[in-house]
Formats: structure tokens, sequence, C-alpha cells
């Protein structure tokens, strides 16, 4: 420990969080909130006691905990799953074996990250592990493991490989029944809002820029279905698992991303997501100036019309992606306007912006 109070070690951690919480508090939140604190003191505080685990935080619709080994961890996972059987609530679990940071009230790092995007990849009632966790498990519990392959995870620059428990009697995740997706009769796509890179809370309204830009661009392809801004940036400040992102949206594909500004420099990463199996179709970054940002914009939507296989006709190409101009202090002048008139009009059931810069 150093003078600040801030320890650093390798952990076993665990993440989960309750699958489709949004739709679950909008249509019985009394009923939602008593069955997530019964599981709470029914089943998840008793077995992590049990373990030797502790609990880090609960973050509203799920919880982080601590273990000293990842055999500890796997084997409370295992045991909450099969104790939540019963519950109306279908948890995700992620575990994986990384250094953390603790300063005292809570614990950062990517050994944190990993674990909660492994989770994510996790199915209702399922456990997943990172390789890593997964080599220190392998030959020690009497379980089943299958290997589902490297995932491109969030934040994460390498790819991480991911694997899911199966029980000694068969699959010990449950495959729930899931209502099929009713999906419209052309490729459909939502853009959630972008990750602000930038260290600076005031460039949030440049990067919600950019994404309404690109999701402007996309409504104007025929050919598209594309989910109103209202409801894609419901999302915001989430790290929502895209499947359920699909269902309660109504489409296909998810485009998400990042921004990071430093003077006139921009960098904006996005990756196209299929949400029927949350695998990525196609991820990139471009680098330019502020000066280029049309043109990035124009990059990256023409990249997804490209992966989605639209064909456009010339004249709809002229009309899409028409000439721009105009200087880089005009347009933030422009998305900022836009950002304080979007929030000064959050009280509005409906409300338009449009501009042209």
């Amino acid at each position: 420990m150093n003078d600040s109070g801030v320890t650093k070690r390798l952990s076993a951690i665990l993440a989960a969080d309750i699958a489709g919480y949004t739709r679950l508090m909008e249509s019985d939140s009394d009923g939602t909130v008593a069955a997530w604190k019964a599981a709470r003191t029914e089943t998840i505080d008793p077995s992590i006691a049990k373990h030797s685990g502790r609990i880090v935080k609960h973050t509203g619709d799920g919880f982080l905990a601590e273990f000293e080994t990842v055999q500890a961890a796997v084997e409370c996972a295992v045991a909450m799953q099969d104790g939540l059987k019963s519950s109306s609530l279908k948890f995700r679990m992620g575990i994986n074996l990384g250094d953390i940071i603790d300063d005292g009230e809570d614990i950062h790092g990517e050994g944190v990250n990993i674990a909660a995007r492994i989770e994510a990849l996790a199915e209702e009632g399922g456990v997943s592990l990172s390789g890593g966790a997964y080599e220190q498990v392998r030959n020690r519990l009497d379980c089943r493991f299958e290997d589902t392959g490297e995932h491109e995870v969030k934040h994460v620059t390498a790819p991480v490989r991911v694997y899911r428990i199966l029980s000694t009697q068969g699959e010990f995740v449950t495959n729930l029944p899931v209502e099929e997706l009713q999906l419209p009769d052309k490729p459909s796509i939502a853009v959630l809002p972008f990750d602000n890179m930038s260290g600076d809370p005031e460039q949030e309204y440049f990067v919600d820029g950019i994404v309404e830009d690109i999701l402007t661009t996309l409504s104007k392809i025929p050919a598209l279905f594309v989910t109103a801004r209202n409801s894609s940036f419901k999302y915001k400040g989430q790290s929502p698992d895209l499947r359920d992102v699909g269902r309660d949206l109504g489409v296909k594909y998810v485009v998400e991303g990042s921004v990071r500004k430093a003077g006139n420099s921009v960098r904006v990463t996005a990756q196209l997501i299929d949400t029927l199996d949350g695998k990525h179709v196609w991820a990139d970054k471009y680098d330019g100036e502020l000066d280029d940002i049309f043109e990035l914009q124009d990059r990256i939507t023409r990249e997804i019309v490209i992966r989605l296989e639209v064909n456009l006709t010339e004249g709809e190409q002229v009309s899409i992606w028409r000439e721009r101009s105009g200087s880089p202090l005009v347009y933030e002048t422009f998305v900022k306007a836009r950002d304080h008139y979007i929030r000064f009009s959050r009280g509005c059931s409906e409300f338009r912006v449009t501009g042209i810069v």
C-alpha cells in the first residue's frame, strides 16, 4: 500500500447483472425490486460469503465481487446460478483474473473491465470466463467448458478468448426460449451514443454531434431501417448487452464506438455488431483533423452500408454524400447549439433538430 491508500493486486473478479433489467422494471418495478432483494438475501450474499469473497459494489442491476482465487469465484458463480434457478430474474456472470487498483472504496483496472465485458457475453443464467481465468481452473473443477472463440471487447486492445461453463450432467446454462425478434423487411440498425474519450466532459456535445450526423446520414438511405435518436440515446452512459438492445429496439445491427478530440485532431472508432449473436461484423478507427470531420463521418457510414450489402443508386449516392463545406468553428458551434436545444427540450414529448453546415 502507498501513502495515498491505493493498493494494487492480482484478483479474481466476478461481474454479474440481470438480463433485461430495464424491460423488467418497466413492466413490474415493484416485483423486480422485490425479486432482486430476495436474490441477494437468499442466494447471492450467502454464496459469496461461503466462498470467502466480498461484494465490492452493487450496480443497480447487478454487482461486482472479488475473490482470492479463480476457483473460488467459479464455484461461487455456479452455486449462485443453481440457487437462482427458481428466481424470476436471470443473471449473466463473467469471471476474469487480472490486476486491479483498489482505492479503498472501489476497484479499477483492465481486470475489472474485462470481467464486465465477459459478463455481457454470457447467456441468461450462464457463466463465462476469460482465457486467463480458464487456465487457472480447467483441470481443477468438475465442470466442462466450451470455447466460444476470441471476442473483440470494448476498450481492450487485444481480443479476449471466452469460455462458457457446462455442467457434468450436460449444459449448465439453461437456454431459455426467447421470443423471436420480429425484424423489418430491410436491414435494421441503431446507432448508440459513442464514448467520449477526450477526458473533457465539455466535449460530450461534440461526440453526440458526430453520432447524430452519422445517424442522420444513414436515415436518408431508403434501403435501411434506422432507429430514431430518442430510442438509441436512452442507452447513453450505459454498457448494455447488445442482444438485449436488439430485442428492445427491434433491430438486427448496432453501431457503437468512441471519439477522442485533442485540439484539431480527431480519432473516431466504430464497430458494427450483429445483435442476434453478439458478433462483430466490422470495426475500424479513423484519424483526421477537425477540418475533415465530414469526410470521417461519411467514411464510417459508407463502410456500414457496404457491410450491410446495401446497393445505392447513383442518385442516392449523390444526395446522401454530397460535398459539404464549412469551417470547424461553425461545425462546433452548431453541434453545441444543438446539444443545448436538446437539453432544453427534454421535457417535450417529441422534438427534432436539423441544420446545414
